[in-house]
């Protein structure tokens, strides 16, 4: 069957992102390809623009839809190819093919506890959807925990939102995802490390980390996460600090912008960031490496061009392709 136009639904909940709707930079850059009609809708929330649909009774249905359960989505909406979520709604199609990004591993492991995510994930698939995850080493989690076949699995990156370039960037900025324990070891030394430079140290966290912080007393300026893409103009060097769990989108905006990166080496971000960001197995190479990327400047060049050749692989355009070929498989399957 060939199909020149792909009716396509997209749910516009299902961004994580601090620095922009990541679903909404998909769903422009679907439009762009002119492969698309999309319909966009909010599974979760009340509609914030024109041009999304509006789904009737969506308050009504959207508790039993964070558990994979209620009205069939496709009753709600015109005729479709395809429908694609990435939030924690998954609702149930009748006959429309279902994909499912998930981009977030947290709700999958242990440590959680939250087991609705699971269930959730495991009756979508029985019922015929498509996992997508971010990544191979994700995919290989999400198959193992939901115990499914691996031709239920996928891997597409998600868009990661466009940036502007970072010019004249002074702050040692650090991002926060998932865990704090390093920066609060690092902290005096970076600093230290900082202020000898005449520079600062800015923090993105979220407003439980940011606690923690404040009541370590560290000197440092602290970031909501929503303040993520003023923070990424003022880096002269970012150090992304995450558990592993969730794609390393911040730590790649910062390489599009052309601002050097370290990173802890988790199997996400070697399979990622390898060759563009310095990747460290210890916390105690983190200092040398700030040293060499903030003075160097031929290190540095080397490393923002390495940066921006990779970021381009994950930038919303990319995205959208690999997701317009990936509508076509199951439209034809």
């Amino acid at each position: 069957m060939s199909i020149d136009v792909l009716r396509v639904g997209l749910d516009l909940d299902g961004s994580l992102e601090s620095l922009g709707n990541s679903m909404t930079d998909l769903a422009d850059a679907l439009d762009a390809t002119r492969q698309c009609e999309l319909v966009r809708f909010h599974s979760l929330s009340a509609p914030r623009s024109a041009g999304v649909a509006r789904l009737r009774g969506r308050a009504l249905w959207a508790p039993l839809w964070r558990r994979g359960l209620g009205l069939a989505l496709d009753r709600l909406l015109e005729p479709l190819d395809v429908i694609h979520v990435a939030g924690r709604a998954t609702p149930p199609t009748k006959r429309t093919p279902l994909i499912i990004s998930v981009d977030d591993l947290r709700p999958l492991r242990g440590e959680s506890h939250e087991h609705q995510r699971i269930n959730q994930l495991r009756r979508a698939v029985a019922h015929g959807a498509l996992l997508v995850a971010s990544t191979r080493s994700a995919s290989h989690e999400v198959r193992r925990v939901l115990d499914i076949e691996r031709a239920r699995v996928v891997v597409v990156p998600p868009a990661v939102p466009n940036v502007e370039p970072t010019v004249n960037g002074s702050a040692l900025v650090v991002n926060l995802t998932g865990v704090v324990e390093p920066f609060l070891k690092l902290s005096a030394d970076l600093v230290t490390f900082a202020q000898r430079r005449g520079a600062r140290v800015e923090a993105v966290a979220s407003a439980s980390v940011a606690q923690r912080i404040r009541a370590r007393g560290v000197d440092v300026k602290l970031r909501s996460r929503a303040e993520a893409r003023a923070a990424l103009a003022d880096a002269r060097v970012v150090w992304h600090i995450s558990d592993g769990a969730r794609f390393p989108s911040f730590a790649i905006a910062a390489l599009a912008a052309g601002v050097p990166t370290i990173a802890r080496a988790t199997a996400i971000n070697r399979e990622l960031l390898g060759g563009a960001a310095a990747l460290t197995e210890s916390d105690d190479d983190v200092l040398p490496l700030l040293e060499d990327l903030w003075d160097s400047s031929s290190r540095r060049a080397i490393t923002i061009a390495a940066g921006r050749s990779r970021a381009a692989d994950f930038a919303p355009a990319t995205a959208a392709r690999a997701y317009v070929a990936l509508y076509r498989e199951v439209v034809r399957g």
